[in-house]
């Protein structure tokens, strides 16, 4: 009893990548999302304000 060769193509394999991991930008080399907010009006702020307070200045 003979099989066939599958005659579908096969996925290539995912190659090796040797490259340097620290010649490559990393989200922590931006200063993109460190607390920057978008600015907006007086009442966005002071919303921001009052949610944001520490309980012991209720």
């Amino acid at each position: 009893m003979s099989t066939a060769p599958d005659p579908r193509p096969r996925e290539p394999k995912p190659a090796l990548v040797f490259d340097d991991p620290l010649d490559q930008q990393s989200s922590d080399d931006t200063d993109r999302g460190w607390g920057e907010r978008p600015s907006g009006d007086s009442a966005s702020d002071l919303k921001r304000f009052l949610d944001e307070k520490p309980p012991h200045h209720i």
